[in-house]
Parts: structure tokens; C-alpha cells; sequence
């Protein structure tokens, strides 16, 4: 994972007030969970502007998740604690957003379809996060991270959600998550089951000795 990426670096300015305040990075990601939350809810409701707000409180979410990784290194207040906190309330909200966005479209083109489709999606979010906690236990923190580059995190993909709602392109965005989740989910249980396995056998071995 990179951690400067833009934005990491739109964020920094606000590391410094934060921790003069002795807000923690854990209540920085119960906000980002809070916001993510409600972001989902406001995708369900569909009618009038609520999309729109949705998108806004997605980004802000997002925000808050670059904040607390940056508080966290900044304080020296990182712990596997936080970093599980973290990771699962990054799965809830990615895995919800579509779930709402599914929820919401659900009386345009798309029909029943939408709901399908974002239930597919959300469900292949939440499954690669348990896969991911999975591997954390067995291999370490961040063993299966991917890795970002210099300017971009993997996980800044996730932005093409607000953009898509604000520009009335939720049901495209709907079906190639639909689509997409499901494959890459499939590419990463392909990667790590199999050595998950071995290592569950390989531990069971040396308890037999």
C-alpha cells in the first residue's frame, strides 16, 4: 500500500490539529465508518438528491480513512487492533455502498436486477475482506495487501463510486461491479486458499509429531 498518495497529501493538514486534540485514529475510523454508513443509506433511498449525497459522504468517508492511517503513523499509535478495526470497517462500507446502490436503482432499467447486482457485488466485497483477515491471521498484518504505487493506492479505485452516482452513472458502475467483484474475488481465494491450506496442513503435521 502506498501512503503518499494524493490523497494522503490532501489530508496531512489536518494530522496536526487532530492529534493537539488527542483524537485517536480508532475514533477517526468510527467517523469514516459512520460516514460510510450513511453514504450507503442515502445510495438505498434512490429518489431526489440523496445519491448525490451519498457520493459526498463517500468521499468524506475516504477522507477519514486516509486520516486515521496518517494520524496512526504520525502518533505512534498504531496497533492490530486498529489496524483490524480498520480493515473491516473498510469491507463493511465498500461492501455496502454497492448493496445501496443496488437497493436504490432498484426501480430503474436495471429492476430486480440492481438489487441482484449489488447484493453480488457487496457479497464479493465482504468475502475478499474475510479472506484477507483470514490470511492476516495466518501470514501477518498486511500479507495480503496490495501493493500501491507512488500517487495511487489500490483501494483510490473505490472513487470511481462518487463519481459515477454524481454523473448519474450508478447503473453502468452497478454492473461492472457486479461482474468485476466476483472475479476478483475469485483471482484472490485462487491465490491464497491453496497456500492457506498447505499451512493448515503443515501445522496440523507438527502437532501430530
Amino acid at each position: 500500500m502506498s501512503h503518499n498518495t494524493l490523497i494522503h497529501r490532501l489530508v496531512r493538514p489536518a494530522i496536526r490539529p487532530l492529534a493537539r486534540a488527542s483524537v485517536t485514529p480508532n475514533q477517526v475510523t468510527t467517523m469514516r465508518l459512520a460516514a460510510g454508513l450513511a453514504a450507503a443509506a442515502a445510495f438505498a433511498a434512490g429518489d431526489s438528491s440523496w445519491p448525490y449525497w451519498g457520493a459526498g459522504l463517500f468521499v468524506l468517508s475516504m477522507l477519514l480513512d486516509r486520516i486515521d492511517g496518517e494520524l496512526a503513523r504520525a502518533t505512534g499509535k498504531s496497533t492490530p487492533w486498529g489496524h483490524r478495526y480498520d480493515l473491516i470497517s473498510d469491507g463493511a462500507v465498500n461492501a455496502l455502498a454497492f448493496v445501496g446502490l443496488g437497493v436504490g436503482l432498484y426501480g430503474g432499467n436495471l429492476g430486480a436486477w440492481a438489487i441482484v447486482l449489488g447484493l453480488v457485488a457487496g457479497g464479493a466485497v465482504a468475502a475478499v475482506i474475510a479472506l484477507v483477515v483470514r490470511v492476516e491471521d495466518r501470514e501477518g498484518a498486511r500479507a495480503a495487501e496490495l501493493k500501491g504505487v507512488p500517487g495511487f493506492d489500490p483501494d483510490d479505485a473505490m472513487l470511481v463510486v462518487p463519481l459515477a452516482v454524481a454523473l448519474d452513472g450508478g447503473a453502468p458502475l452497478l454492473v461492472a461491479a457486479g461482474i468485476g467483484a466476483p472475479l476478483f474475488a475469485a483471482a484472490m481465494f485462487g491465490k491464497w486458499l491453496p497456500r492457506l491450506r498447505r499451512g493448515a496442513r503443515g501445522a496440523a503435521s507438527r502437532q501430530d509429531v
